[in-house]
């Protein structure tokens, strides 16, 4: 079987997850030729891990991508240096799969689109693998049916991000603006940023609330309300937290003639015998609503995840296939976490696309100021939110 050949830059977290999963034979057009850190014990751990493997190591990505020994690189380092290590692969026609976030600030993420626009030859994906979620995708696919009207309302509560104070003291570039650019936003929710957005479209207006440091001794935001306002009238209202022990995952929808619910991993329908236009005009009933019939949703059941999204990009690396989630879509969930923290930094709503120069020049003013803890990492308290290197 023909394969790629694979670089893996940053075998922290992430990168080590992905690193067992293909060795184990999960993405079977997948063979790992080097692996990149710029921390030694990470390399070592690899080596260990993985003795009889014919993988060649490097302490620097650009020397591996300068080697010759891949036609292709998963990036899964820390959020800053996502736009230019991809950057450098797609300058040396090499295939990139980014671990999200597509980047810390849009100015940076529209330079990298950019870059990739110059070299159509590079097959470019990013690893948004909630959208393999069949409960997701069975939803998308509803939504855009055209069946239901149009959306009036989307309410996001994701607070089932609970940290403690040790998860941001097990790493000095935890929670800063020089580490992370951010916090719950960046860290925690790009997948629901996605989603939010490949389900229900780009709002145009947005204002947020954020705090910083709420919950816990960081800099960054641990809780935050946004508001969006959508083109054609809608709104919608995400708001998330790492500081609700026994937080919530719900998303909503509210269409012309349904309501959708995700919650718990399933989708639920209320779908309506007329749309709520119709039935406010010509209902006699002072106090009366649409008759609905309620739908606990079937779907295909495939959750494919990260091996789902991998395996996608190969297929298309080799035969041309379609990818889970296209490289330059990435813009769209980071253009919404950078628009609430802009409408935070203002304390006033922003418009969408907001000035992407401003937004730069405020969190650099950030970064200026941003403290540096160091403390000894300690463990992580989940693999599939955290940071995906050790770097410090």
């Amino acid at each position: 079987m023909k394969k790629i050949k694979l670089g893996i830059i940053g075998i922290g977290n992430m990168g080590s997850s992905h690193m067992k999963k293909i060795l184990e034979g999960q993405c079977p057009e997948i063979e790992i030729t080097a692996v990149a850190d710029i921390n030694p014990e990470r390399i070592d751990w690899a080596k260990n891990e993985f003795p009889d493997q014919n993988i060649t190591y490097f302490n620097s990505g650009i020397e591996m991508l300068d080697s010759g020994l891949v036609d292709s690189c998963l990036i899964a380092t820390p959020h800053y240096d996502h736009t230019s290590l991809a950057i450098e692969c797609m300058n040396r026609s090499i295939h990139v799969m980014l671990e999200k976030p597509a980047g810390v600030y849009t100015k940076q993420v529209k330079e990298m689109n950019a870059v990739a626009e110059k070299h159509p030859e590079v097959v470019f994906g990013l690893m948004f693998n909630q959208r393999t979620n069949c409960v997701y995708r069975k939803l998308r696919e509803l939504v855009h049916s055209g069946k239901y009207g149009q959306i009036r309302r989307t309410n996001w509560l994701i607070t089932s991000w609970y940290r403690p104070q040790n998860y941001y003291d097990s790493g000095d570039w935890r929670a800063t603006w020089s580490g992370e650019g951010g916090g719950v936003l960046l860290n925690q929710c790009p997948h629901q940023l996605d989603l939010w957005q490949w389900i229900c479209g780009m709002p145009v207006k947005v204002q947020a609330k954020l705090h910083y440091g709420k919950w816990h001794d960081i800099e960054v935001e641990d809780d935050v309300t946004a508001y969006v306002e959508y083109e054609n009238g809608s709104t919608g209202v995400f708001i998330t937290s790492t500081g609700d022990s026994e937080g919530t995952n719900r998303f909503e929808i509210q269409m012309d003639k349904a309501k959708f619910v995700v919650e718990n991993n399933q989708l639920t329908l209320w779908e309506y015998e007329m749309t709520e236009q119709e039935f406010s005009k010509t209902s006699k009933s002072i106090f009366g609503k649409v008759k609905s019939t309620k739908i606990d949703v079937e779907t295909d059941g495939e959750n494919l995840q990260h091996v789902g999204v991998l395996n996608k990009w190969a297929n298309a690396i080799l035969n041309g296939g379609e990818l889970v989630a296209e490289g330059k879509e990435g813009i769209n969930g980071l253009t919404l976490s950078n628009a609430m923290h802009l409408s935070s930094f203002l304390d006033k709503e922003v418009s969408i696309p907001f000035d992407d120069e401003l937004y730069y020049d405020l969190l650099m003013k950030k970064v200026a100021t941003s403290r540096r803890k160091t403390v000894k990492i300690t463990g992580f308290a989940n693999a599939d939110d955290v940071m995906e290197s050790t770097k410090s």
